[in-house]
């Protein structure tokens, strides 16, 4: 028997050491660099995710999709690409690409700065929203195919509100807030939008149909006002969308393939990805002029996991992170990329006291990508100048605290709770009973306090009276050009605006070559494994299983608000610096 036990365990071991060092031997895996043929077409597909931090990195083809770049990749390939003799066209293929206002404001700037090289850009759209073609639209020829159409028609703005939902279930939520914009719990107990939240989406949707509108203009040589009341009669089919001169032609992919080739004058057409492309040695990565280029991407919570979630951004983490930034020599300067709708109130504040000290320590611009509110507004004042998009959703300078109070539901399904406690506020966020007047009380105190606190903060940075910037605050979201116009931010512009000033506070000349070192870098399978902590996957293990729920019994709705990281972070309690709402382009 004892020898039998013993060959089980020394199987088992063996089992792990082969999967350890299968892992290893994964990690170590790399491809060649790729090598770009003289004369070859670099060709841009846009669809899924675009994030901001590199994704987990899976070095065998078969295992991961290997086109995923971030927003930092699609700016370096465009920059390289203009300048680089082999180089000789772009063919874009935007296809449903999940990324919001500001990223897209990004890529079509750097499609317009890559046309600057004077090389051709073609753009091929399959069943294109107004979201692919507001990019093509910076093509010099747009094509389409001839059972195609273009679905551009504008702009609608909805909210999702699940108060007669949780009726129906017997939860309340309980909010309280600072800042009569600060409508993050509206969702959960109002049907509709409050005159406020109507404000405020009404400017959102003016700018972002706005951009669209000149963004057509511009890239079709018409005027405002004609592309308005074009846009008025979509959408198109393929033949419409010609006769109003929103497209070139109308031809297979393989057509417009045989079109470039006769441009450019090949026997053949030589294709290079942006994958590739991007993973072709970097003439600038031997440049002594080194920026760091650090990404703050998700909704801010407590914790020091090290996990390889995407989603969420953890201040134990961004810390650590920002000290090794901080302390590496070799880095004259710093680019923080903030693309968070904020979070929990203590991990935004050690994030901000991170974002000093690297003030302190390093030349410091920052970035804002499609949001940097609240608690991500917040992390950002360091005093630093701050560049945002037209279309980053940005300030949200409030505080709020909900709570659910499930006993209506408890009722329904026959549980009950009883309790012995000592303290008179010992259970003030007991989630079986409404709060007390009392716990309500000392609970405003808090909030006021803490709103107070992050008003202070921001006067600070802006160096400007609490008495000014407390009426801007509010709990309101601006779009980045309105902030720009009430002095929240310092500058209008995307990751190019943000090199040219690190280089001037760091004193580069305007002609050095720079290059960007990504913070964090890319993650292996190696690195998901080891740093897989059972705080992760007991979150994952509780949403997974919440979401399940939701869906199996028919509240679909739930289901998709549980998914969002942001309701996660909200029921594990607490004050929070979150933007009300967050924007998802279809």
């Amino acid at each position: 028997m004892a020898k039998y036990l013993l060959g089980v365990l020394s199987g088992v071991v063996l089992v792990i050491l082969l999967f350890v060092g299968g892992l290893v031997a994964l990690a170590s895996f790399k491809s060649k660099p790729a090598a770009v043929a003289d004369g070859s077409t670099l060709v841009l597909r846009l669809s899924g995710e675009i994030p901001e931090r590199s994704p987990l990195e899976i070095p065998l083809p078969i295992l991961g999709d290997k086109d995923t770049l971030t927003v930092q990749n699609i700016w370096s390939v465009l920059r390289r690409a203009a300048k680089d003799p082999k180089i000789k066209a772009l063919v874009l293929q935007p296809e449903g690409a999940s990324l919001g206002w500001a990223k897209m404001q990004e890529i079509r700037h750097d499609l317009d700065e890559f046309r600057k090289s004077g090389k051709p850009v073609y753009a091929y759209l399959r069943t294109p929203t107004s979201r692919d073609y507001y990019l093509a639209s910076g093509a010099s020829k747009i094509y389409v195919g001839p059972s195609d159409g273009l679905n551009v028609k504008g702009v609608a703005l909805g909210l999702m509100y699940y108060k007669g939902t949780l009726d129906k279930l017997g939860v309340q939520v309980e909010v309280e807030h600072a800042g009569k914009y600060k409508d993050f719990g509206d969702s959960y107990t109002r049907t509709s939008m409050s005159a406020e939240t109507r404000e405020v989406i009404n400017g959102i949707a003016d700018n972002v149909f706005g951009d669209l509108v000149a963004a057509i203009a511009r890239g079709r040589n018409r005027s405002e006002a004609e592309i308005r009341a074009t846009i008025d009669e979509g959408p198109f089919l393929s033949s419409q969308a010609k006769a109003k001169g929103l497209v070139d032609e109308i031809k297979y992919e393989d057509e417009m393939w045989t079109d470039l080739k006769k441009a450019l004058k090949q026997k053949e057409i030589k294709k290079s990805s942006a994958h590739d492309y991007v993973s072709s040695p970097d003439p600038d990565a031997g440049s002594p002029d080194k920026i760091g280029f650090v990404v703050a991407e998700g909704a801010i919570s407590r914790g020091d996991s090290d996990s390889t979630d995407d989603s969420g951004l953890e201040s134990g983490q961004f810390v650590r992170m920002i000290k090794k930034v901080a302390d590496d020599s070799t880095l004259k300067g710093v680019i923080v990329r903030i693309d968070s709708p904020g979070g929990e109130v203590p991990a935004s504040d050690e994030m901000w006291r991170a974002m000093q000290e690297l003030h302190r320590k390093k030349p410091v611009v920052i970035s804002m990508s499609d949001a940097a509110a609240s608690g991500g507004y917040y992390m950002a004042m360091s005093g630093d100048p701050i560049v945002a998009y037209p279309g980053t959703e940005t300030g949200s300078i409030g505080v709020v605290f909900a709570k659910p109070n499930l006993r209506g539901l408890y009722e329904k399904v026959g549980l009950s709770k009883d309790f012995v406690s000592r303290g008179k506020l010992a259970l003030m966020e007991s989630e079986d009973q409404p709060m007390s007047a009392a716990a309500r009380t000392k609970l405003r105190d808090g909030i006021d306090a803490t709103y107070v606190d992050f008003v202070g903060k921001v006067a600070a940075s802006r160096k400007r009276p609490f008495a000014e910037i407390e009426p801007l605050a509010q709990g309101r979201v601006w779009m980045g050009d309105q902030a720009k116009a009430k002095g929240l931010v310092d500058e209008l512009g995307g990751i190019d605006r943000a090199v040219e000033l690190v280089r001037k506070k760091a004193g580069i000349p305007a002609t050095a070559k720079v290059h960007l070192v990504t913070f964090p870098g890319k993650r292996s399978l190696l690195d998901m494994w080891l740093h897989t902590s059972a705080s992760d996957s007991g979150d994952q293990d509780v949403a997974a299983r919440l979401s399940g729920v939701f869906s199996r019994t028919g509240l679909a709705p739930l289901a998709a608000a549980w998914a969002d990281r942001r309701l996660r972070v909200w029921m594990r309690g607490g004050m929070l610096q979150m933007a009300p709402f967050s924007i998802e382009y279809r």
